[in-house]
């Protein structure tokens, strides 16, 4: 077994929204390609940024995975987009690798950090997650409910804005998909909108 390998063996899953790899433990996705799963880990709330997704009308080659964060907002960042380049530049916890959350890795975020007692916003896609472990559902009136974890529950220190968060996920060379952490909206919005970033990083689990 490979050094890679037992290091990824001895990766204890933990509990939903405990304090782990810089930030806190935010659920699991899996690579649509291999197959292989990740820990995915979101910062602190005072890490959030604000900025345009940026090179609105240039579709940019390699931003459009689903759960790959890292590898989008490496694109972003090569083609020029300052977001990307901000987040890619954080230092948390001694961990370098914070990026902006791929589709299915923010919809983890609303999905266990939901911070109101709002009714789920029930259209389009909102709540499917075809990469999560386990596979997301679309959303009902009632669930997911507000988080109990209460630094992320409205007005808590960790709580996410009840407004628009960029996905690193491009949708066209216009939009790139969002989600509404007020009811969880999963839509898309033009590049050049000033909306808010929740930073993740990934670890491998198997």
């Amino acid at each position: 077994m490979s050094a890679a390998a037992q290091a990824a063996s001895a990766v204890t899953i933990p509990e939903i929204g405990q304090p782990f790899g810089g930030g806190f433990f935010s659920g699991i996705t899996r690579d649509p390609e291999t197959g292989k799963r990740y820990l995915n880990i979101t910062a602190s709330a005072e890490h959030e940024l604000v900025g345009a997704w940026g090179k609105y009308g240039e579709k940019i080659e390699g931003a459009d995975s689903f759960t790959d964060s890292r590898a989008n907002t490496e694109a972003m960042a090569a083609a020029g987009s300052e977001l990307a380049q901000k987040v890619l530049a954080l230092d948390i916890g001694g961990f370098t690798d914070w990026a902006i959350p791929a589709r299915d890795v923010q919809e983890l975020q609303y999905r266990h950090f939901k911070p109101t007692t709002e009714e789920n916003w029930q259209y389009g896609r909102s709540g499917d997650n075809p990469n999560s472990d386990p596979v997301g559902l679309l959303y009902t009136d009632e669930s997911p409910i507000q988080t109990s974890v209460e630094p992320f529950q409205e007005g808590g220190p960790e709580a996410f804005q009840d407004t628009w968060y960029w996905s690193s996920s491009q949708r066209s060379a216009s939009h790139a998909f969002t989600m509404n952490f007020d009811d969880g909206n999963q839509y898309n919005d033009g590049k050049d909108d000033e909306l808010r970033v929740r930073p993740v990083r990934s670890q491998l689990i198997d």
